[in-house]
């Protein structure tokens, strides 16, 4: 019982947090300085997923450059979201961004690692990059989900209603496996149970933030929440037990750390819009 009431507190807190920094542009009738704040805590949680992500990766003895990773994760990451913050017509600004700058910083890592006495250098450039990529370019389009859409609230809730589904379904019924070797906890019937209630969220609730997006377009963006959802978590829970770690961290107390909380949404963001760029004229 006291954990399941630590578990709640320490929800609420993240909760309250997040929300805070997306509306805070309303609350102090200042969009860009809304924008800012909610830069500065996706910059915050960038940076913890990047301090998890080396840790790990340093159980398996790789070792990366720390300083420069962490640099790329704030640079990539700034790039990213304060287009929209700054000016939302410049979208030509992420496609810019992806062909041209990221190719060649591979290159800038790899020179870096001549410095370096590593035994597979390759290895860890390769994972000098991979918070940049994992975290630091998912969590900047979050704001372009809030300022091109005003979605990314309802893409939140649709995670936290899979996870949660998943979590009740999996205790009350939950008997067969779904993937053993990753996540021992996760059985079909949870996550079925997560995709159903996230299915029903999207249809009823997702009109409510944007009439404009038809309700197929809703069930779409729940099926894609529900399903990426469950396999950013099986990803996550491979890192952990690839070094046999049960939390990537201690941040939030009954939850775990920067990656535990927001696995999901790494891996669902880019996907949410990827759809609504191609398939939804808003």
């Amino acid at each position: 019982m006291k954990n399941f009431w630590v578990r709640s507190v320490s929800a609420v807190v993240y909760v309250v947090l997040f929300l805070g920094c997306i509306y805070s542009g309303a609350l102090l009738k200042n969009q860009l300085a809304g924008g800012l704040i909610f830069t500065a805590f996706l910059l915050f949680v960038a940076c913890g997923c990047a301090f998890e992500f080396f840790r790990i990766v340093g159980k398996q003895g790789a070792t990366p450059c720390r300083p420069l990773g962490y640099f790329l994760t704030a640079a990539a990451l700034l790039m990213v979201a304060l287009v929209p913050v700054i000016d939302a017509r410049h979208g030509f600004a992420l496609t810019w961004l992806v062909y041209t700058i990221f190719p060649m910083l591979f290159a800038v890592v790899a020179v870096v690692q001549l410095w370096y006495h590593s035994e597979q250098p390759f290895r860890d450039a390769a994972y000098t990059m991979v918070p940049m990529l994992y975290a630091a370019i998912p969590l900047g389009l979050m704001p372009w989900l809030h300022v091109n859409y005003n979605v990314l609230v309802m893409v939140l809730i649709m995670v936290w209603m899979n996870d949660n589904g998943a979590y009740m379904g999996g205790s009350l019924y939950g008997k067969h496996k779904m993937w053993a070797r990753h996540s021992p906890g996760k059985t079909w019937e949870g996550t079925i149970t997560g995709v159903v209630i996230t299915l029903l969220v999207a249809v009823f609730v997702g009109p409510l933030f944007n009439a404009g997006i038809a309700w197929y377009h809703w069930l779409a963006l729940g099926l894609i929440c529900s399903v990426i959802d469950t396999l950013g978590d099986l990803v996550e829970s491979m890192l952990k037990r690839s070094v046999g770690m049960k939390d990537s961290g201690s941040i939030m107390p009954g939850h775990g750390g920067f990656l535990d909380r927001f696995d999901s949404l790494l891996i669902a963001t880019p996907c949410v819009y990827v759809y609504l760029t191609f398939f939804v004229q808003l």
